[in-house]
């Protein structure tokens, strides 16, 4: 057998359950990429014991028999969901020390379904940013390198230790989130699969909130089918998140057959921005080619408010996350400032929160603060709510009229040098131009990696599909794949 950290999870729990291999040497393997890969600096909580005993679990279970989906599958979670008795900081200082007594309902389904965690991965802090620059533990470096060069790359963010750590081969498959674009922006920047589902597809009970009514946990993995398999393990109900549905999670694998005959494919004409490289151009229409040469309908629609989309979401999300993050106070968990003499609660609560919230989360939670104050709530906050209830229009209209899915660009660039867009926040908000507005929907939306840039960077395409339609989604994301036909991955130089 060939290096075992090569196999994809499809082929890894066919290996398991035929026994060419075994949990524990699958296990071993990822545990030894990960020891070497210090350099990306994309697992921050090395889990080898938990990993061990697991996979003897997991081997037992093959043995006699009793094997789900993920029995054995060595995974990597990101440091946003609890993981009992193992830190949980979200990337943030103001969470350092804190190992929850709980598992969150994810990581517990895919533990209970027998997954073998090698780690926590690194993240933006509270999956504030898009370069995975913002976190306590220091930025993670994309595993790719552009051409002759060895400048350090951005992986994206939030989810970029997942996506790099993917990509580098530490583990099969990863856990992320989005809120914004989190799980498809690093999906596409590191030649990844990223599944962003339906809002209440998964649960959301355990995982620390950033803004609670755009976050949903997807899978981050090598293959289409990886991803449809790792989904339907996190997917399901749960009533312990008042937001999840209560709906039958469809069997996402089976529903892959690359066939779009018939399908109609919408262009949405306002993704047509102004100084998009022409590379992304290309890429796109080389995406639509491949969904026409396999059968599917083309056809340009309109989603008039799009162009609102990104300050719109620059309001919603701040303003969450301010009410979220009220909680870290130095009171019930994680960092408290030392006090000088004759302080009070009052400075105890302000020294807490600008030690342990970074430049990123002071800058979003002013902003949130600001705009659900009440000189300002309805000519900021309310506005925005009303604006995303206009794109959720947009898409229900196209949807209406017939269209199954939406193909866009996944990103408006390849990835950039860590450190070129830090000092200008504007800058950094605009890589979420192309996602955000699945978030401000709700709607589920996948990147598939499909071409190299002239310096042979990945590139990714978005497909949006249906509320609660992941399986046609990732069929049309699978049909991209087929022709797409992309094999390339970085040279290893960590």
């Amino acid at each position: 057998m060939s290096d075992l950290t090569d196999l994809t999870l499809a082929e890894a729990r066919d290996a398991l359950r035929s026994g060419e291999t075994s949990a524990t040497a699958l296990t071993e393997a990822y545990l030894e990429a990960v020891e070497g890969a210090d350099a990306l600096n994309a697992v921050v909580h090395k889990t080898p014991e938990v990993a061990r005993r697991q996979a003897e679990a997991a081997d037992a279970r093959i043995a006699r028999g009793d094997a789900p989906e993920l029995c054995g599958i060595p995974i990597g979670v990101k440091d946003l969901f609890c993981t009992e008795g193992v830190a949980s900081q979200a990337g943030s200082r103001i969470l350092q020390g804190f190992a929850p007594r709980y598992e969150s309902t994810v990581t517990d389904k895919l533990f209970t379904a027998g997954a073998v965690m090698v780690g926590k991965l690194n993240m933006d802090e509270f999956a504030m940013g898009s370069s995975n620059e913002t976190s306590t533990y220091g930025p993670v470096t994309n595993p790719w390198r552009a051409g002759n060069s060895d400048a350090a790359l951005t992986p994206g963010g939030s989810s970029g230790g997942s996506a790099a750590a993917v990509a580098a081969r530490l583990c099969v498959a990863a856990l992320g989130t989005d809120t914004g674009g989190s799980i498809r922006q690093p999906a596409a920047f590191t030649g990844t699969v990223g599944v962003k589902p339906t809002y209440g597809r998964v649960s959301r009970w355990g995982i620390v909130a950033f803004a609670s009514s755009l976050d949903q946990a997807g899978p981050m993995t090598r293959t289409v089918r990886d991803g449809a398999i790792l989904l339907g393990a996190m997917a399901g109900h749960d009533p312990k998140d008042s937001t999840s549905a209560d709906l039958p999670v469809p069997d996402f694998e089976s529903a892959l057959t690359g066939d779009v005959r018939g399908k109609v494919i919408g262009i949405p004409k306002e993704y047509r921005m102004e100084g998009m490289p022409s590379e992304i151009e290309q890429l796109w229409q080389d995406g639509v080619t491949m969904l026409r040469d396999a059968g599917a309908e083309i056809r340009d629609i309109s989603l008039p408010h799009t162009k609102y989309a990104l300050p719109a979401y620059y309001v919603v999300a701040p303003a969450e996350a301010s009410s979220n993050l009220a909680r870290y106070d130095g009171v019930r968990f994680g960092h408290r400032a030392a006090l000088d003499q004759g302080d009070g609660i009052v400075d105890m609560y302000e020294k807490t929160r600008a030690e342990g919230f970074g430049d990123e989360v002071q800058r979003r939670v002013m902003i949130g603060t600001y705009v659900l104050s009440a000189g300002f709530y309805d000519a900021y906050y309310n506005r925005a709510r009303k604006v995303r209830t206009l794109i959720k229009r947009d898409f229900e209209q196209v949807f209406d009229a017939g269209v199954d899915a939406i193909l866009t660009p996944a990103t408006p660039s390849a990835a950039f040098e860590l450190g070129q867009a830090q000092d200008d926040p504007i800058q950094m908000y605009l890589n979420d131009v192309f996602t955000v507005t699945v978030n401000m929907a709700g709607l589920p939306g996948a990147a598939v990696p499909a071409g190299l840039d002239r310096r042979g960077l990945p590139l990714g395409l978005q497909i949006i599909g249906r509320p609660w339609d992941e399986a046609g989604m990732m069929n049309v994301a699978q049909a991209i794949e087929d022709r797409a036909g992309f094999v390339a991955r970085p040279e290893k130089w960590w």
